[in-house]
């Protein structure tokens, strides 16, 4: 009988051993074709020529070892129960323990099993590792289990359940190997000389059977340069046609932004200065501005984009500001009104929950010109929300935002100039990666009278001593904000619910103060409420969710106290932080840890020891990653499977300019040498280039 000649696009169900269960299993997790299961690359490798024995271990050392199970009981710790496990190598002993999936580990071992296991080693009543990797080895092994290199690949309960394991997978991908199945390089051979790459069809190999570490290090090159190259060429490709738009350029000699200037009651930092100098300069190009503005929060940001809008009103345009919460976009109109009144500019707010008379009045004089600047939420982005010459749009916290969000509100106007706002500090790998098709303006300059925030982490047998400090510093007529990372109390969680506490706070410890609750779920009408209330120092302290996150600008708040501080990132702590420390006053964080662990004590040491926001986010980008950064993943743009934007610095850069250098030679890659790129390009990217034409 004749085999099948295998291609990228055969099914997995062709393989032998891929029955219909397996395949289902697979094709659940997205691996259908053999080109997406070679493109399953490993999570890490044991490397058996670096074995270490286990009478030689020492603490801190990331060691692979190989040992047979001794014991393996369930254990009562002081939360839950854990599993231990201790294996023995003929030399010595060492303690393995799992407290996430413990049952289920238990249940996929016994004793007697000889265990390849990776990790990081501690000592506490003798050597230990907590939540080794490991594999199940048998005296018996194929020749693809025993090289000196061994791929472990991710897995998921769905592929667990249905008796997948790396086992099954490198058998499989093996079979694969074996059938000379034909790979086509997207990159030209002198390209790969120039960037020192090895060819796609081996770095494939290597990635899964690599017989050495330099061979495993030039594949996985490879293969993180593939995807940051395909990204940057994405965005230079968007860049460059952008660049062809033509837009309505302003004239640079305007008046208003200098009478805002000189009326200001304070110096604008150099890092103003010089943001409000580069975004005046790019709404005089013809071509629509496209420009990023990042600072930390209270670096002032909003005065930067006050002056922006000052110079497109002076050209007769309007300006649209989109804010994420209702909260937000009234304290702009409020700090954007301060500005323009006196200066005859006519700014307005549209919401979601105005009336209708209301809001009718508010479209049509938008339609007719007579409202200079909008400020709102996602109401701006209706079908019947019309302007007569929109010359800027603006969005703050972009990231809270989707394209298509974005993209309608730029709609409205004819190619208008756009300013993207965050206070989320970004590394610049991040930013270069996120954001590459737009101009970077950092403000990396706080104020002078902006005070940094003392903060402290303490335990929850401390907190008695934090309540009576909040109410002493209340009795001195400041306010407090407490915050919790749920709304309600479930039976699945152990965090402390917001709900459950304020009735707790106010009855108790602070029984003799107003004591106010927000958070999400609440009616728009009564967070209003709330939050007037609360700016108004008729509520002493405020209970919240992370709906305060941003929004909240009360210069009176001089202490914030975040529960469960290890289970927010880092960057979320900082902007929780920045909403104290706006006053006079010195102002506290108090950061409530109730986890224990190694990690948890190391991150929040970084909040205790750091207050720049652009460091944090460095350090936060390398705990969490760029896909957990914002707290959402963005679409598209990090789902790489094998690239790193914490350790790739040099890749991305290079990836950058070779792919600029491309475009600007060929910028619709209709070259021979680059047709494979633009078919590769359109592979990957096709959800993003739908609005791009490739001719």
């Amino acid at each position: 009988m004749q085999e099948r000649v295998l291609s990228l696009s055969t099914p997995l169900t062709a393989l032998r051993g891929v029955g219909p269960k397996k395949a289902e299993a697979l094709s659940l997790d997205g691996l259908n074709t053999i080109d997406q299961l070679l493109h399953y690359y490993p999570r890490k490798y044991l490397d058996r020529t670096t074995l270490t024995v286990l009478s030689k271990l020492s603490s801190g050392q990331n060691v692979n070892v190989i040992g047979v199970i001794q014991s393996l009981k369930m254990r009562k710790g002081k939360f839950k129960y854990f599993l231990e496990s201790i294996i023995y190598d003929g030399y010595g002993y060492l303690t393995l323990r799992w407290f996430n999936g413990a049952k289920y580990i238990k249940k996929a071992l016994k004793i007697g099993d000889k265990l390849a296991v990776s990790g990081k080693v501690e000592f506490y009543n003798g050597y230990q590792i907590i939540h080794p990797d490991f594999e199940k080895l048998k005296e018996d092994e194929d020749p693809i289990n025993t090289g000196s290199i061994i791929p472990i690949y991710p897995l998921t309960s769905n592929l667990k359940n249905n008796g997948i394991d790396s086992r099954f997978l490198r058998k499989i991908i093996k079979t694969i190997k074996k059938s000379s199945i034909s790979i086509n390089d997207h990159f030209e051979k002198n390209f790969l000389l120039k960037v020192n790459l090895a060819e796609l069809k081996q770095a494939i190999n290597d990635i899964h059977f690599a017989k050495s570490l330099i061979d495993l290090n030039k594949a996985i090159k490879r293969l993180k340069f593939d995807e940051h190259f395909f990204l940057q060429l994405y965005l230079a490709f968007k860049n460059q046609k952008n660049l062809k738009i033509k837009s309505n350029p302003f004239f640079q000699n305007s008046k208003f932004d200098k009478k805002i200037i000189e009326a200001l009651s304070f110096e604008l930092t150099k890092a103003q200065d010089r943001a409000h100098t580069q975004i005046k300069n790019s709404l005089t190009s013809s071509s629509p501005m496209n420009c990023l503005l990042q600072g930390d929060v209270g670096s002032g940001k909003t005065i930067v984009s006050i002056l922006a809008s000052s110079v497109v009103v002076e050209n007769n345009f309007q300006v649209a500001i989109m804010a994420p919460t209702e909260i937000l976009a009234r304290q702009h109109l409020k700090s954007y009104k301060k500005e323009f009144d006196r200066l005859q500019i006519i700014c307005a707010l549209l919401t979601g929950g105005m009336a209708k008379k209301e809001r009718d009045k508010i479209i049509d004089s938008l339609n007719n010109g007579k409202i200079d600047l909008i400020i709102g939420t996602h109401a701006l982005i209706q079908n019947d929300v019309k302007f007569k010459k929109l010359g800027l749009v603006i969005i703050d916290e972009q990231h809270r935002f989707g394209v298509n969000q974005r993209r309608k509100l730029v709609e409205k106007g004819n190619n208008p100039h756009f300013l993207a706002m965050t206070a989320t500090p970004i590394p610049r790998t991040l930013a270069i990666t996120l954001y590459g098709d737009m101009d970077l303006c950092i403000i990396d300059e706080m104020p002078k009278n902006r005070k940094p925030v003392l903060t402290k982490v303490i335990d929850e047998n401390r907190l008695k001593k934090v309540y009576d400090f909040m109410a002493k510093e209340v009795t001195s007529g400041r306010q407090c904000m407490i915050v919790y990372p749920l709304v309600e109390e479930t039976e699945k969680s152990d965090l402390i619910a917001a709900t459950e506490m304020y009735q707790e706070l106010s009855k108790n410890e602070f029984s003799n103060l107003e004591v106010g609750l927000i958070h999400g779920k609440m009616e728009k009408t009564e967070k209003d409420s709330i939050m007037n209330q609360f700016s108004a120092n008729e509520i002493n302290i405020l209970i919240s969710t992370t709906v305060i996150e941003v929004g909240i600008d009360v210069p009176n708040s001089t202490i914030m106290l975040i529960e469960h501080a290890e289970r927010f990132g880092l960057t979320q702590l900082h902007q929780l932080r920045g909403r104290v420390g706006r006053g006079k006053n010195k102002s506290f964080c108090i950061l409530v840890r109730r986890s224990f662990s190694e990690n948890a004590k190391k991150r929040l040491k970084i909040m205790e020891e750091i207050n720049d926001g652009f460091v944090i986010a460095d350090e936060d980008l390398k705990i969490r990653g760029p896909g957990e950064f914002f707290g959402v993943r963005q679409s598209g743009y990090l789902s790489f499977k094998i690239a790193n934007m914490k350790t790739d610095g040099s890749l991305i850069r290079k990836a950058r300019k070779l792919a600029k250098e491309i475009i600007k030679h060929d910028s619709n890659l209709k070259g021979r040498k680059n047709i494979e790129l633009k078919n590769k390009l359109y592979k990957t990217y096709k959800q993003n280039l739908n609005e791009i034409i490739i001719s």
